[in-house]
């Protein structure tokens, strides 16, 4: 195995090289660490597909290392799928560099494997995408986005023929393919006239679009009458300078909310994201212009989507006046109310609200109100997408899934999150409580009144190059092996290890029960009156995270336990991380 001198020189010596990252590399040169960060290790390609800064060397995202990925995937669909040729695979693209580029690559690839390729005319949203699939009725999609990371990121996620994020089996398998392809500079391709003259490559127009609006269109939950009748609801929409503008625009258009005002100074497809800090809709930054732009015209509500638009963030007036945002767990607990409480009680026997293990347990106890089981799962939607898969055989009826991280799905014609379903929903149930003379905080006020009152928090720490790594590790093996009896006073009732598949009961140490989800790198502790902590590395970024959950029986009650695992947990992580 080459060591990482060895890779980079290479690189360097490869005569047909592409040119821009020829001259970024000598410019890498001059900088002995990001060299070797460039060039250490192979650009992992996690349970979803690869995510990662763009540049020269086998740790960046570029075409050679997207070539490799796509090498792998050809082989993997080769080996476990059926009729693949012909069904082909559908690729679309965010705003974001290179990614129309990366899509072209990815088809120049698959056609060497006589794989037909279906690309998007224009940028699409991760949503669209995971319909298309379905749609199509392709072997396969790929999407070529980074979400909301930095603007020098992109990223590559596979989707399987069920249009979910792949499950760990087969990324797992795909990677056993990837890691066959030896010299990732050597792998061949046909060029982009050769594929269209061989009619391995179709570029896809409106039509996936109008089918996924119409389908849009079906899950409002009212009534014929009013979906037809002009809201008086004035909605101002951000897509953060991503992909979701048109069909949100549509979406709502289609329901009569003819009051809504964009933020034309971020409707605009920027790689750089200018107008922001950060694309990235669960930060208060983001909605800047949105604001402004609410105040001016009275808005009820703000809407943002990250840049591939599979995640929304909402703003709305509090007491104040002022815009407050909705953490990404209270959008999802009203949406699953508002879903339930409009759905018949016929349909609610069987009925499955999906939620990852770090997302607020106030959607538990909304679900059990309504009769509704709660299905957790581990964190990261392509796990709340395989629930869905296997509701499909087994009868039983998806009918909201969310995550903390600003994820929802009311509608599982779209396997993945989506914020054009969460869009037009959202709209429709703040015209609900409107037209009832509540706003969607008093909404959620009546929620905690009913309820009791939940605060959940996330901090996280960037650890970056093979130092971070080691550091992420060493925190993550601190809790689970330390087994802290309490956290800021309050008792551990439960430890559930997903690496070691364990669940120990700390009030019975010789009972050791199993756990029933996918083995992950997490440890979730289950402490006294409903509250809990979980640590887990990051699957996209060099971060380490910890989330963090209380219940109380006033907000003050709730926040002052919040703030008190808080300040345990950081204390913690900075003795470990000396």
């Amino acid at each position: 195995m080459l060591n990482w001198e060895e890779v980079f020189q290479k690189w360097q010596n490869y005569t047909e090289l592409d040119a821009q990252l020829k001259e970024q590399l000598e410019t890498l040169k001059n900088d002995p660490s990001a060299l070797e960060d460039a060039f250490y290790e192979q650009l992992s390609f996690g349970t979803g597909g690869m995510r990662g800064k763009l540049g020269p060397g086998i740790n960046r995202m570029n075409i050679y290392t997207v070539r490799k990925a796509v090498e792998g995937l050809a082989h993997y669909l080769e080996a476990n799928t059926v009729n693949y040729k012909d069904r082909g695979v559908v690729i679309a693209y965010d705003s974001r560099y290179m990614s129309k580029e990366f899509a072209v690559e990815t088809a120049k690839v698959l056609g060497v494997h006589g794989i037909r390729t279906y690309i998007f005319e224009s940028l699409r949203p991760t949503p669209l995408l995971s319909f298309a699939v379905r749609y199509l009725g392709t072997a396969a999609g790929v999407m070529i986005t980074a979400s909301h990371n930095p603007p020098e990121y992109n990223g590559f996620k596979v989707y399987n023929e069920e249009g979910s994020q792949i499950s760990l089996e087969e990324a797992n398998n795909i990677i056993s393919y990837i890691h066959q392809v030896e010299d990732e500079l050597a792998i061949e391709t046909l060029n982009e006239k050769s594929l269209e003259e061989n009619h391995l490559l179709q570029w896809i127009g409106e039509e996936v679009d109008r089918a996924y609006l119409e389908l849009l269109l079906s899950i409002s939950k009212l009534s014929e009458d009013d979906q037809k009748r002009q809201k008086d609801l004035k909605v101002v929409y951000t897509p953060l300078h991503g992909t979701g503008l048109n069909l949100v625009k549509e979406g709502l258009k289609q329901l009569h909310f003819n009051e809504v005002y964009i933020v034309e100074a971020q409707a605009v497809p920027d790689p750089e994201f200018s107008t922001v800090a950060s694309p990235n809709p669960e930060e208060k930054a983001a909605f800047q212009y949105a604001i402004k732009l609410g105040a001016q015209v009275d808005a009820d509500v703000l809407l943002a989507t990250d840049p591939d638009a599979d995640r929304l963030g909402v703003a709305v007036k509090n007491d104040e006046d002022e815009y407050e945002v909705l953490t990404g767990n209270q959008l999802g607990s009203l949406l699953l109310d508002y879903i339930l409480r409009h759905t018949d009680e016929k349909v609610l026997t069987n009925a499955r609200m999906i939620k990852t293990i770090v997302t607020t347990e106030l959607g538990r106890a909304i679900a059990d109100y309504y009769g509704v089981e709660t299905v957790d799962t581990l964190t990261g939607f392509k796990y709340i997408g395989e629930k869905i898969n296997e509701y499909d055989s087994t009868g039983e009826t998806f009918v909201f899934g969310y995550e903390e991280s600003y994820g929802y799905l009311i509608s599982s014609f779209a396997r993945d999150k989506d914020a054009v379903q969460a869009s037009v929903m959202t709209c429709e149930m703040a015209h609900y409580w409107k037209e009832k003379g509540y706003t969607l905080l008093d909404a959620l006020n009546h929620l905690y009144e009913t309820h009791g009152y939940y605060a959940e928090d996330l901090s996280d720490l960037k650890l970056e190059g093979v130092a971070g790594q080691e550091k992420i590790a060493s925190i993550v093996n601190y809790f689970r092996e330390t087994e802290p009896d309490e956290f800021a006073g309050i008792k551990t009732v439960t430890i559930e290890d997903y690496w070691q598949e364990k669940i120990i009961l700390k009030n019975e140490p010789n009972r050791v029960l199993t756990t029933r989800l996918p083995r992950e790198n997490v440890i979730k502790y289950i402490l006294e009156d409903k509250c809990w902590i979980c640590i887990r590395p990051s699957g996209t970024e060099p971060k380490i995270k910890w989330y963090y959950g209380a219940y109380g029986k006033s907000k003050e009650e709730a926040e002052t336990k919040l703030m008190r695992l808080n300040e345990t947990l950081n204390n913690m992580i900075k003795t470990v991380t000396v």
